[in-house]
This record gives structure tokens, C-alpha cells and sequence, in this order.
């Protein structure tokens, strides 16, 4: 598989990593494990990579893990097509701990919130990491494939 500049460059600093490919815009997807993720995170900021343009986690499959995915960019003054990379950090169902960036990038807050409420991903390390869209009393993670709707009766069509 062909690796971009930036796994080339992970690679000579020995740091673990898997490359992902590219997408169909041509931006390179990496794989972290989880406990390097705040080091790397350090790492891509002082490259240059100073906006997080998104997050956000889903469900791999059933019974699987978790992912929660940072969409970089590194904007510089008089650049026209900024670089950008996106990195996926994966995490155990039955204990999905992942370090927060909010400490490097501060828009990863509600973002990452959002994540924790809707899959259950807890970022160490967080400021205020509770739920933001759900009620408090809300039980289980809406978004995973095996999430169960507490009360859920259909009704089917009686034609």
C-alpha cells in the first residue's frame, strides 16, 4: 500500500502506526493505537496541523470496537489547498478510553462530548466530559449497533 509523507515520516521516528490509504480527495488516513494518540497529537500540532476541523467516533461493528476519527488541517497564511490528514484511533468496546486533544486543540470539547454521549468513548484527561445531547439520566449509547431503544414497541402497518 502506498504511504504519504507524514506515515513516511512516523515510520523513520519509530513511531507505531498503520496506514490506511488515501481517500477519494487524496488525504491520507492513519491508524494510532490509543495510547500513543496524545503524543502524536503534540507532535502534528507543532508540524503545523493547528485546526481540528472535526471529530467524531462511530461503531465498527457489532460486538467490535469503537472508533473515533480527527480530521487535521494545517492552515498557514497564503496557502491555497491546505494539507490535511485524518487520523482514526481505536478503542475496546468493553473499556473504550482514549486520550482527549482538547489540551492541544480546544474545538476537540463539544466535539468529543458529542462522541462520549452518543458512543460511549471516554477521553481521559477531558475538562467536562458529560453528556451534551442526551438527558443525564439517559442509559446506554445511542449511536452503537447494539443499542437496544429502552420502551421500543413497533407498530406495524395494519393494511
Amino acid at each position: 500500500m502506498q504511504q504519504g509523507w507524514l506515515s513516511n515520516w512516523l515510520v523513520k521516528h519509530e513511531v507505531v502506526h498503520r496506514s490506511l490509504g488515501f481517500d477519494h480527495r487524496g488525504i491520507e488516513t492513519l491508524q494510532i493505537k490509543a495510547r500513543d494518540w496524545d503524543s502524536i497529537a503534540v507532535i502534528l500540532y507543532v508540524y503545523g496541523y493547528n485546526y481540528l476541523r472535526s471529530q467524531c467516533a462511530y461503531d465498527v461493528a457489532p460486538g467490535g470496537s469503537l472508533a473515533s476519527v480527527y480530521h487535521l488541517t494545517r492552515i498557514q497564511y497564503g496557502i491555497d489547498n491546505p494539507e490535511e490528514v485524518c487520523i482514526k484511533v481505536f478503542a475496546q468496546k468493553d473499556n473504550p478510553r482514549i486520550p482527549s486533544v482538547f489540551w492541544v486543540w480546544r474545538s476537540a470539547d463539544f466535539q468529543e462530548r458529542q462522541s462520549y454521549d452518543m458512543v460511549g468513548i471516554s477521553y481521559d484527561n477531558h475538562p467536562r466530559l458529560k453528556r451534551i445531547l442526551m438527558p443525564k439520566s439517559w442509559i446506554g449509547w445511542p449511536l452503537r449497533k447494539d443499542y437496544i431503544t429502552p420502551n421500543f414497541c413497533e407498530i406495524q402497518d395494519a393494511h
